[in-house]
């Protein structure tokens, strides 16, 4: 068995990252990987899902991947009010007025959530108390260097410890800090990214740490198919960590306008932006994006601020839209990468991960017949 397969028990080596639980058990079935985006929820709701997970996925290996940044505008007060404090009412204000001038109505208190932000350090140590009474085969986190904390608890488990990086560098300090898998994630990514292409980002960090430590590299970023997948395995990758299209499934979790504007979109509408978290992302480029960038605009606040206002507003947005709000339509976004210009229409999870075989096979086929001569 190959490192990767028996590092974390996947069958074939697509690892699908999703924050619907649908997408994970179906692509885990399937023999894929499935990686459940554990900081979208609460530490109730993450053991809801869970629970569902462990009795949906034929007892078939998954992971969690939980966001805890290395560097966030906090203070040392983390408490809901003193990070509500940090949110001018100018920027409110400009969300009640982008809203109403696309035919939504809401209030400045419906514009902000009162939830603590799941990538305080606190809340990333109480989803990983979740995480950890479940039989996950993989603990994953991003932006940043992973949290001694979360590779200490992975090795008491037994989970190894997987870690998104955007450079080279980030890559180095990784392996030293002890992680056991590297996604080395290029700049077409959904989601955020640095600015490094895929291409050129997977071999030079499998350059990179070869000399420090043997640890696998999965390749991601814009990676839509099964030849895509063949590409970079060529290239020394493990495997690959899929995003973006697995939203364009009838499980996943984006809202109905948003499926049909990824499949509408071309690989160029997309744009990396922070006005959605206060870092840069890759998004589904909308009238938001226009708002935010353009003339009037206070600008975008950091992490996690950010992040406590457009939550709750894109979900009035997804809301409005699908209930035939025309001009909503306009604003509606999530993050995706350039990959989406590949997506031609929408279908089930375990379909996806069976063309991804097929799609891998016929490729490697045609890679051996130009060896063969």
């Amino acid at each position: 068995m190959e490192p990767i397969q028996s590092l974390v028990g996947a069958e074939f080596p697509l690892f699908a990252f999703s924050h619907c639980r649908d997408v994970v058990a179906a692509v885990s079935r399937s023999g894929g990987f499935g990686v459940l985006g554990g900081s979208s929820f609460t530490p109730e709701s993450l053991e809801e899902e869970l629970r569902w997970i462990d009795s949906h996925v034929d007892g078939k290996p998954y992971g969690v991947d939980i966001l805890i940044p290395e560097h966030q505008m906090l203070g040392m007060d983390h408490s809901i009010d003193a990070l509500l404090a940090q949110i001018p009412a100018r920027h409110i204000d400009f969300t009640v007025d982008l809203l109403r001038r696309y035919g939504i109505a809401a209030t400045p208190q419906e514009v902000v959530t009162r939830q603590l932000p799941s990538t305080l350090p606190e809340m990333g140590e109480a989803l990983m108390d979740v995480a950890f009474r479940h039989p996950i085969r993989l603990m994953v986190n991003a932006l940043g260097i992973a949290p001694p904390a979360m590779i200490e608890r992975s090795r008491r488990h037994g989970v190894p410890v997987g870690a998104l990086v955007g450079a080279k560098e980030h890559a180095v300090r990784q392996v030293k800090a002890g992680v056991d898998l590297i996604i080395a994630q290029g700049g077409e990514a959904g989601g955020h990214c640095g600015e490094v292409s895929t291409l050129v980002l997977v071999p030079e960090v499998i350059r990179a740490i070869k000399p420090i430590r043997d640890v696998p590299v999965l390749a991601a970023g814009g990676i839509m198919t099964g030849a895509q997948m063949a590409g970079c395995m060529a290239m020394g990758a493990a495997g690959v960590w899929t995003g973006s299209v697995w939203l364009a499934t009838t499980e996943s979790e984006a809202s109905e306008s948003f499926r049909e504007k990824m499949v509408a979109a071309n690989s160029r509408d997309t744009v990396r932006s922070p006005t959605r978290t206060g870092k840069p992302s890759r998004q589904l480029r909308s009238a938001w994006h226009e708002a935010w960038d353009g003339p009037g605009s206070p600008g975008a606040l950091p992490m996690p601020m950010m992040a406590m206002i457009s939550i709750p507003t894109f979900g009035k947005i997804d809301k409005a839209a699908d209930a035939g709000n025309e001009k909503a339509r306009e604003l509606v976004s999530y993050w995706v990468g350039q990959g989406v210009g590949l997506v031609e229409g929408v279908c089930s999870a375990t379909a996806v991960v069976q063309e991804f075989k097929q799609d891998f096979a016929d490729a490697m086929s045609r890679m051996m017949t130009i060896i063969d001569g």
